[in-house]
């Protein structure tokens, strides 16, 4: 498996023992780095079957879709002998190797945020398609396996595009009350399906964005990267000179990206993880997008659930302030959410420690239940 350019992580400061341990928890971001809700066809007021019908059966169906000429595989949880027609809604998985249910390669065991989100969505009547997308599960790197570096942002834009069109034409599916859900970098391709700026696609009714990413790329890279660097200069495990160098090399592998798409050569090894021709492509043109400046180019009054917590070391609320202002700038009919002791995979963790994603705890009811006050109200 190829590393991948996606979603870096915070350092615990446990990590930070000495330059050598700095490095080490670096790597830790480079794996992490390389390695969803318009009108109701319903009557004014009604939301039809958003209500969720205890006599209704839900199926999880294997389905596969095409997107660049190659299958992505999916599951499409859809309730069984309903006559009327029902919501549904896209679910985008967040950064790295992450599949369909939310559980990524570089993980020691399961986390199912994306599941878990499914569960919650067909116990308020909506249905679903989740997918692995392209370096994930089922679908792999198809076509990409012998040149990872050619992957840019496009291959992700199409498939969620490809899978909401997918979605949109399956039988009992209302296209009128599409919603798309994205969780960390799954929020960016959200805000470009549903602004228009992703490849053509049905039209979205409305955003769920869960812990979004909310700056551009190499912002929250370098933002991610200098907290480290200062917290191990505090602690006294690195001088100020080598805090320094990696400061200045930083800087100038985010400029030569935004510049020429290209990383310099000689970087140290803890940022050469990070910046490399492999993940130069998909960087340098994911760091183009603003999730502020997509938020404020949503069609005006378009509904979303924005979430942050207190416990998410990942994406932090002021960080998310900054996507919200955007949104407020269309302006979005926004449902601003704010989480206590919810780590960034959706769990109870007031730690928000990343070793803890894949401990068996309990998803937040605080989340579940605004997901489901929001599909009762908008879909």
């Amino acid at each position: 498996m190829p590393r991948w350019p996606f979603g870096p992580r915070p350092l615990d400061p446990a990590h930070h023992q000495g330059h050598a341990g700095l490095i080490a928890a670096l790597l830790v971001i480079a794996i992490l780095i390389i390695a969803l809700l318009g009108a109701s066809a319903c009557g004014a007021g009604e939301s039809g079957a958003a209500t969720a019908n205890p006599a209704v059966s839900w199926v999880d169906q294997p389905v596969t879709f095409t997107a660049d000429a190659m299958t992505i595989y999916a599951t499409f949880r859809h309730p069984v002998g309903l006559s009327q027609h029902y919501p549904a809604a896209l679910l985008i998985a967040g950064s790295g190797p992450t599949d369909r249910d939310g559980n990524s390669a570089v993980d020691p065991g399961p986390v199912d945020t994306l599941k878990t989100v499914a569960d919650w969505l067909s116990a308020d009547g909506v249905a679903s398609l989740r997918y692995d997308k392209l370096g994930s599960g089922q679908t792999g790197l198809g076509s990409y396996a012998a040149a990872p570096d050619t992957i840019g942002i496009a291959p992700f834009e199409h498939e969620a595009a490809a899978g909401l069109s997918f979605l949109a034409a399956q039988h009992g599916v209302d296209p009128a009350r599409l919603a798309v859900v994205g969780h960390s970098e799954g929020a960016l391709f959200a805000l470009l399906l549903a602004s228009g700026t992703g490849g053509s696609a049905p039209r979205v009714h409305a955003l769920a964005l869960l812990e979004p990413l909310s700056g551009r790329y190499l912002d929250v890279i370098t933002a991610q990267v200098q907290a480290s660097v200062t917290s191990a200069q505090k602690a006294g495990t690195i001088t100020a000179a080598a805090a320094s160098t990696i400061d200045n090399d930083l800087a100038t592998a985010t400029a030569s990206l935004r510049a020429t798409g290209t990383v310099p050569p000689g970087l140290p090894a803890s940022l050469a993880s990070v910046f490399n021709p492999s993940t130069a492509l998909f960087l340098s043109q994911a760091d183009r997008s603003d999730p502020a400046t997509l938020g404020a180019g949503l069609p005006v009054h378009t509904p979303v659930l924005v979430s942050c917590s207190d416990s998410d070391l990942q994406v932090t609320c002021p960080e998310v302030d900054n996507l919200v202002s955007g949104l407020a700038k269309a302006p979005t009919d926004t449902t601003y959410l704010h989480l206590n002791g919810a780590d960034h995979v959706l769990k109870q963790d007031p730690s928000g420690s990343a070793s803890n994603y894949t401990k068996p705890l309990p998803f937040s009811p605080q989340l579940q239940a605004a997901i489901a006050a929001f599909v009762k109200q908008h879909l």
